[in-house]
């Protein structure tokens, strides 16, 4: 389970050291520790009790590989705006449940506004895009208006935080 986090606090908990070493596993998390540690000029050790620290505290939530989507025939990226049509409790469970059981759903954000949850999902083309809102995201019972849209140009791709 994560540790809780007051965000301002942690934030502004974070050194000069510490948003350094950030910024560069950000950049390539693949950086040899002996690399990154002579970048940012400390000690092998002193580096792994950093990040260890930073781990333990659940700023570094973990270390990931980013593919390239259209690499792998995923050609549409999307976004669904889904409205339920009830919010009682059990309705709003079943369907956060449904939906991290699919796999071409990378994102599921509960809003407030016109629209309950935005989901961001890949797919390998329209046919892909019809069958997953028709067969897996239209049926899951509560789900009363669904708004799609397809993105034609990414603009901007960012997993770097803000660390200023």
């Amino acid at each position: 389970m994560k540790p809780s986090l007051n965000t301002t606090e942690q934030f502004q908990q974070l050194d000069k050291m510490d948003r350094q070493v950030l910024r560069l596993l950000q950049e390539n998390s693949r950086i040899s520790s002996a690399e990154l540690a002579r970048q940012v000029n400390l000690s092998a050790p002193g580096l792994q009790k950093r990040l260890r620290k930073l781990e333990q505290k659940g700023v570094i939530d973990g270390y990931v590989t980013l593919i390239n989507r259209q690499a792998l025939g995923l050609d549409l990226l999307c976004f669904a705006q889904v409205s339920l049509a009830h919010h009682q409790p059990e309705c709003i469970s079943h369907f956060c449940d449904r939906v991290q059981g699919l796999p071409e759903v990378l994102e599921c954000h509960h809003l407030v506004g016109e629209f309950d949850y935005l989901l961001k999902f890949v797919v390998v083309d329209r046919q892909h895009l019809e069958k997953l809102l028709r067969e897996k995201i239209s049926p899951i019972p509560g789900v009363d208006k669904i708004r799609t849209s397809i993105v034609l140009n990414e603009v901007k791709v960012s997993t770097s935080l803000p660390l200023d």
